[in-house]
């Protein structure tokens, strides 16, 4: 298999048509999913994902590892999905504090996710070009995920309030510079109102996911980074994750609260990346301060134990928090409603 430009363009059509066909078989009718719907296209998007996985696995690799780019590939994919998880609580109190309602959130989810793929190609051409110029970049990657490997532990310990998107001073300014209506009419984005164009707060929701979603792609490029260099499976990693993301928010409703211990083993994953990241730039290395200059022989982790690793992560804080949540919940504990805006009704109506 040759990743030419040829490649880009059929995967790039592929994608755009799969957004398309997601669009107008679900979210041009507004309407509040199912769990057997949002699990049945879940479901949909995995084997997706998993058979252009094989497909890379049987036609793509290197002469020492013929299967390399599709481990790499699936080692990215399971990454990925499960640092979306983060990007799930955001949209969920993003669309609560600007009271989306339930039956117009898969628009915003659809359109947000579109925003996030945009984003993350921009940073996936941005870091591809970085390390063809400078390999020592990957110093900066490792160090950069480790600190948010950090910072998400200590956000997680500390009692601090999450900060009311509405209040970002993005929104704040679009709100003085141009007219938003009260209310959400429909799910519409913008109508003409006294003969002047006017946006609604779905809008105005929007605006903030994408500001959050660049906050996201700073952090996940550069750790799938560690994981492979070969551009064309970062995106095609990070294209098939958020293809489901919309249908894995519904899935999830109610159960995100219950893994209490999931951004621990996000932040374990993350810090194993970073580690990663550091290790590949000792190997590479070219800094004039370190050994002179020259390469270091360092352990470099297999692709096919970074992917046992942060399955196995993931595996033991989903059952860690489930056991915690059931043990708490027979103690008398109530457990927190995840999606504040899940009884939102349409204030328009």
């Amino acid at each position: 298999m040759e990743v030419n430009m040829l490649t880009w363009s059929i995967t790039g059509l592929v994608i755009l048509g799969l957004f398309i066909f997601d669009f107008y078989t679900h979210v041009r009718n507004p309407h509040e999913p199912t769990m057997k719907e949002s699990a049945y296209w879940m479901l949909f998007y995995m084997a997706l994902a998993t058979a252009f996985g094989v497909f890379l696995w049987l036609t793509w690799g290197e002469p020492n590892d013929p299967h390399q780019h599709g481990m790499e590939f699936f080692t990215g994919y399971v990454t990925e999905l499960a640092l979306s998880v983060d990007n799930l609580f955001m949209f969920a109190l993003i669309m609560g504090s600007f009271k989306v309602p339930r039956m117009y959130q898969q628009k915003v989810l659809l359109i947000g996710i579109v925003l996030a793929l945009v984003f993350r190609l921009v940073f996936i051409l941005l870091g591809a070009a970085v390390i063809n110029a400078w390999t020592d970049v990957f110093y900066l990657f490792g160090l950069f995920i480790l600190y948010t490997a950090v910072k998400l532990i200590i956000d997680e310990m500390s009692d601090q309030p999450e900060q009311d998107p509405s209040d970002m001073w993005v929104i704040r300014t679009l709100r003085k510079v141009i007219h938003v209506t009260p209310t959400y009419q429909g799910d519409k984005l913008w109508i003409r109102h006294m003969g002047k164009r006017a946006l609604t707060p779905l809008f105005v929701c929007l605006v903030a996911i994408g500001m959050i979603d660049v906050m996201f792609a700073l952090d996940s490029i550069p750790a799938i980074y560690g994981i492979t260099q070969e551009p064309y499976i970062v995106f095609t990693a990070n294209a098939f994750a958020l293809l489901g993301l919309r249908q894995m928010y519904f899935l999830l409703d109610g159960l995100i609260d219950r893994l209490v211990y999931l951004p621990y083993g996000l932040a374990v994953i993350l810090g194993f990346i970073g580690v990663k990241l550091i290790l590949h730039a000792l190997h590479e290395n070219n800094l004039p301060f370190i050994n002179g200059g020259e390469n270091l022989h360092v352990i470099e982790i297999p692709t096919l134990v970074s992917l046992l690793v942060i399955v196995g992560v993931l595996a033991i804080t989903t059952v860690a928090s489930l056991i915690k949540s059931k043990r708490d919940e027979a103690q008398g504990g109530v457990m927190p409603e995840w999606n504040p805006a899940k009884n939102i009704e349409d204030p328009s109506l």
